[in-house]
C-alpha cells in the first residue's frame, strides 16, 4: 500500500513549511485555521439551486442549520440527507463543509440539511449527539414544510460527524423513530481505543495524528465514559436493525481500523453494508478535493450510493 502521489505532495509541502498544529492553538484559533484549510484545499464555487440558513429547536436552545436544494430540484418532495460535519466535535461548522454539502445535494438529487451542532469544550458530550438526534427528529416532523419525503431520510458525516451519524442511527433505532433509510459514514470515529494498528502505523505525519485525536476526546468527553455507545458506537450491545450503511475509510488514517471494524460488525449483525477503503488516502480527504483527484471521485461514488439507497 503506497501513499497517493498527490497526498504525498501535500504532506511533503506541509512538512517543509510547518504550521502550528490545531491542538497547540487556542480553540478559537484552531477553528479559524480549519476554516482556512477548507477554503484553500476544497473545491470552490459549487453551484446550488438554493440555500436557506435558519434555526431549529434543540435540547438546549436553537440549532443553526443550512438547507440545500439541488440545482435540478423539480416540484416533488425530495429525499433528504442530514449532514453532520467533522472536526473532532471541537472545530468545523457550516462553512467548512459547505462545498461538500452542495456536491451531495446535486450529485444525489436530494435536499441536504447541514447541522451546526454545539461544539466542545464549551458544550461537552453528549451535547453534539443530542443536537444531532434532535435535528433528525425535526426533519421528519417538518418534512412537508421543507419539501422532503419523510420516508427517505439518510444521515451522513465525516470523522466526528460520521460518529454522530452512526450514533443517531442507533438512537433512532432504539427510540423506534425517526425512520432512517441509510447511513453514510465517512472515516467515522467508532471507538475510543487509540492503540489499534492503524493508530500506531499512522500516529504522526498523516494530517490527523493520534495526539490530535486524544486532544479531541479530552475536549469533548472530559471525564466521560469512553465506553458509552454514544461516543463509541462500536461498543453498542447490538447493531442489528440499523439502516443500510456505506462506510468509507482511508489507508493512511489512524481511524482506518475502527471504521473497518464497524463495517464488519454491521455486516455480522445482518445490516446491508458496503465498505470502501481508499488505500492511498489520508484522513480528511473528502474536504481536500481541490488537491486530490481521488477525493473528487470518492465523493461522486458516495453520492451515487446515497442516490440509489434513497431512490
Amino acid at each position: 500500500m503506497a501513499l497517493d502521489p498527490q497526498a504525498k505532495g501535500l504532506l511533503d509541502a506541509m512538512a517543509a513549511n510547518p504550521a502550528p498544529r490545531i491542538m497547540d492553538l487556542p480553540v478559537e484559533q484552531g477553528r479559524e485555521m480549519y476554516r482556512g484549510i477548507a477554503a484553500t484545499l476544497d473545491v470552490q464555487g459549487v453551484p446550488i439551486g438554493k440555500t436557506e440558513d435558519r434555526t431549529i429547536p434543540g435540547p438546549a436552545g436553537e440549532i443553526p442549520v443550512r438547507i440545500y436544494t439541488p440545482v435540478a430540484a423539480g416540484g416533488d418532495a425530495l429525499p433528504v440527507l442530514v449532514y453532520f460535519h467533522g472536526g473532532g466535535w471541537v472545530i468545523g461548522d457550516l462553512e467548512t463543509h459547505d462545498a461538500l454539502c452542495r456536491s451531495f445535494a446535486n450529485e444525489a438529487g436530494c435536499k441536504v440539511v447541514a447541522v451546526d451542532y454545539r461544539l466542545a469544550p464549551e458544550h461537552r458530550f453528549p451535547a453534539a449527539a443530542d443536537d444531532s438526534f434532535a435535528a433528525v427528529k425535526w426533519v421528519e416532523a417538518n418534512a412537508a414544510e421543507i419539501g422532503v419525503d419523510a420516508t427517505r431520510i439518510a444521515v451522513a458525516g465525516d470523522s466526528a460527524g460520521g460518529n454522530l451519524a452512526a450514533v443517531v442511527s442507533q438512537l433512532a433505532r432504539d427510540a423506534k423513530g425517526p425512520q432512517i433509510a441509510f447511513q453514510l459514514l465517512i472515516y467515522p470515529v467508532t471507538d475510543t481505543n487509540t492503540d489499534t494498528a492503524s493508530y500506531r502505523d499512522n500516529a504522526t505525519g498523516y494530517f490527523l495524528e493520534r495526539d490530535g485525536m486524544n486532544w479531541f476526546f479530552d475536549h469533548y468527553l472530559g471525564d466521560g465514559d469512553r465506553n458509552d455507545p454514544r461516543i463509541a458506537p462500536l461498543k453498542a450491545a447490538s447493531l442489528a436493525g440499523l439502516p443500510r450503511a456505506y462506510v468509507i475509510t482511508a489507508g493512511f488514517d489512524p481511524l482506518r481500523d475502527e471504521g473497518r471494524a464497524y463495517a464488519d460488525a454491521l455486516k455480522a449483525a445482518g445490516v446491508p453494508t458496503e465498505h470502501v477503503n481508499y488505500e492511498g488516502m489520508i484522513h480528511g480527504f473528502f474536504n481536500l478535493r481541490g488537491a486530490f483527484d481521488v477525493a473528487r471521485d470518492a465523493v461522486k461514488s458516495a453520492a451515487k450510493a446515497l442516490k440509489e439507497a434513497l431512490a
